[in-house]
């Protein structure tokens, strides 16, 4: 029979991922161990033993182990101090475990546990029983759903966190949790910080965004995909997963014999003397022309490309002109937005696509459609070319190689493509024929397509400038920078900040709306750009969170307290929850871990604006109704300072800083 012993803890080493590796190791003990249990239940196992007194006492002793380790993994949670609580997810065990004890014949049964939404109702709610009494229905088993909550009501197991709990209407239970408990994770957040929960294993996560073509302008698409592709990997990065941020450039193809021969007629001498190609646009555009009006220059730009192509290094160094050219004018955008990528274009995969195509040919699913080769991928419409009729490779080519080798080089455990929603039916298409080859298996590994809307203007249509032409990204940002420099001085606060204090206002205010009015919208809809809107500095915006962190971090600076004092403060001050809007406020705080669970699973990330929306307004109820800070009315010297209220006031301040830099959003000390 299966027995465990309680790890003994090292002596040496990060005390955190040693609770961590115990917390892990007794969770499986307790599955192996309520499995057994389970197993030993069952009559048919029990027919094959003739020893049937002696099973029960060891399955009495079992159980009694099961409780030791249950109570010694309680202990080990509340001693590993450093990480946050998913106060959702302890629950989810929680209840899990009185559902199995109270339905142990129900298979997979449903497990809902939300915030609720009324206080008067509790804090949080399950709602299992409703759709067990459903199941149990399909089987032909009527059952009360308030008789199912009664039952899990009565079969909670001893735990840290909850006070009470009741059965409401039909069959809801309501959960009221130990104030003195939140407390304690409160004080646990201000020593040490805002810190992910334990991570069960580091992940390899890559993210593809951004992806502009070499030669055109980064444009609003592009913009979309970069802030939301950015944002994704630091939510990744700040969960501990090992990320590598990739931008997918198109930087191959026929467009680069037409631009090469440009090149050669423009700047004859490019190889010696490095061409003036100030407007690559402009550039890009005079060879398309030509290439359509002139049919010497459209054959020779042909010829350009199987150069290209052959590696001939006169056409590679111009090749490489063009591309530097272009990677300029992007870094100006990725230094205003402060990005951080990694450029792997399509060139880096032509070599390997001739190894995808073998492989796809080797065992036999390619089919030959008109001179091309194309892949039926299982279950879907639409093949995948991988060879053209002139024999060259295709996007779906370059899209297989990437993938592949992000799975097999780099042994990707997660891999997002954040490009326009427009691309959805080709990525799922890709994926399906990676997974009919057996590269991966979508229940191991996450391959994800994070799709996006497009951007409208002001008057609900695709977003141009008045001649119609694409809006240039630097030209967005430069607006934005004029827009917040007018808005700043509208509120006079060119009159109180110094000129150095004012450039960083400037530049945080019209970046971090810029990213915010992108990211507070659900990224699969289209959404409107406004100005206007977006530095409105009422509602949820970045303008309201920026002015409203700002005024959280200044109370402390009121009350003439350092950061020393509020670090001896959280070490001997309990943070108090007794008045509601404290309570409200703490509830609120302690959710950050689940909200950023959320965004994990389904890659919204405007479910964390929403929060820090709640969180500032929250703050602003607590603030306006316990006083921090007592003032002489005459004199206004500070008379008297809430010390519990003040924690509470630099905890707000810690989540939402989070907040901000997982949103790529830079926050500054006055504004």
């Amino acid at each position: 029979m299966y027995c465990s012993n309680v790890i003994l803890l090292p002596k040496m080493g990060d005390p955190v991922a040693e609770y961590t590796s115990r917390l892990q190791q007794q969770e499986q003990d307790i599955h192996s161990l309520t499995s057994e249990i389970e197993s030993l239940k069952n009559p048919q196992n029990l027919r094959s033993f003739s020893h049937l007194d002696g099973l029960r006492e060891e399955n009495a002793k079992l159980k009694y182990r099961l409780n030791v380790l249950k109570r010694s993994l309680q202990e080990e949670r509340s001693r590993c101090s450093k990480t946050m609580m998913n106060i959702n997810q302890r629950l989810q065990e929680i209840f899990g475990e009185a559902i199995r004890e109270a339905c142990p014949d129900l298979e997979n049964p449903p497990l809902a546990v939300t915030p609720n939404q009324q206080a008067k109702f509790g804090d949080y709610q399950c709602n299992s029983a409703m759709a067990m009494a459903q199941m149990m229905k399909s089987k032909g088993l009527k059952v009360n759903p308030r008789e199912i909550a009664e039952k899990i009501q009565q079969n909670i197991p001893d735990n840290e966190l909850i006070e009470k709990t009741e059965i409401a209407g039909p069959g809801f239970i309501n959960v009221h949790l130990k104030r003195s408990f939140v407390s304690k994770l409160l004080t646990n957040l201000l020593l040490n910080g805002v810190q992910p929960p334990p991570l069960e294993s580091k992940k390899k996560v890559v993210v593809d965004f951004s992806s502009p073509n070499i030669a055109k302008e980064m444009h609003v698409g592009h913009l979309r995909s970069t802030i939301i592709g950015d944002s994704m990997c630091r939510l990744f990065e700040f969960l501990g997963y090992d990320v590598l941020r990739l931008n997918h450039v198109g930087d191959w193809g026929t467009q680069f014999g037409m631009l090469i021969a440009h090149l050669q007629d423009k700047f004859p001498n490019y190889l010696t003397v490095s061409p003036p190609i100030g407007d690559l646009q402009a550039f890009y555009k005079e060879s398309k022309k030509r290439f359509d009006e002139e049919e010497d220059f459209k054959k020779r730009a042909y010829q350009c490309v199987v150069k290209l192509q052959s590696k001939d290094p006169a056409f590679i160094k111009g090749w490489n002109l063009i591309c530097d050219v272009s990677r300029n004018e992007f870094q100006k955008v990725y230094n205003c937005l402060d990005i951080q990528i990694i450029e792997r274009g399509e060139s880096f995969y032509q070599e390997k696509m001739t190894a995808v195509v073998k492989e796809f040919e080797a065992k036999g699913l390619v089919e030959m459609d008109e001179g091309r080769k194309i892949v039926f991928a299982q279950g879907q419409q639409i093949p995948l070319t991988v060879v053209k009729s002139d024999g060259g490779y295709t996007y779906d080519t370059s899209d297989l190689a990437a993938l592949r080798q992000r799975l097999f080089d780099e042994k990707a455990d997660i891999i997002i493509y954040v490009t326009d929603s427009g691309q959805g039916t080709h990525f799922q298409v890709v994926f399906a024929a990676a997974q009919m080859i057996g590269w991966y298996d979508p229940k191991v590994t996450r391959v994800e397509h994070a799709g996006f809307g497009v951007v409208l203007g002001e008057d609900k249509k695709k977003f141009k400038t008045r001649s119609g032409d694409t809006v240039r990204l630097m030209d967005l940002l430069d607006e934005g920078l004029k827009r917040s420099m007018d808005k700043l001085k509208e509120k006079e606060r060119d009159k109180v900040l110094s000129t150095e204090e004012l450039t960083k206002a400037q530049r945080s205010v019209a970046f971090g709306c810029i990213k915010y009015a992108d990211l507070s919208h659900n990224r699969i809809n289209d959404y409107v750009f406004s100005f206007d809107k977006m530095l409105d500095d009422r509602g949820n915006t970045a303008a309201y969170l920026l002015y409203a962190f700002t005024r959280i971090r200044s109370i402390a600076r009121l009350a003439n307290i350092d950061e020393a004092a509020l670090r001896k403060a959280a070490e001997t001050t309990e943070v108090l929850l007794q008045h509601d809007k404290e309570w409200k406020l703490g509830k609120c705080l302690m959710r950050f871990p689940e909200i950023l669970q959320k965004i994990l699973d389904d890659l919204l990330l405007h479910t964390l604006c929403d929060y820090l929306y709640e969180l500032a307004t929250t703050f602003t109820e607590f603030y306006d109704s316990c006083y921090c800070i007592e003032k002489d009315r005459q004199t206004g010297e500070v008379v008297k300072v809430n010390m519990w209220r003040m924690l509470l006031c630099d905890a707000t301040a810690a989540i939402m800083a989070k907040g901000f830099d997982i949103l790529g959003i830079n926050p500054v000390s006055r504004m």
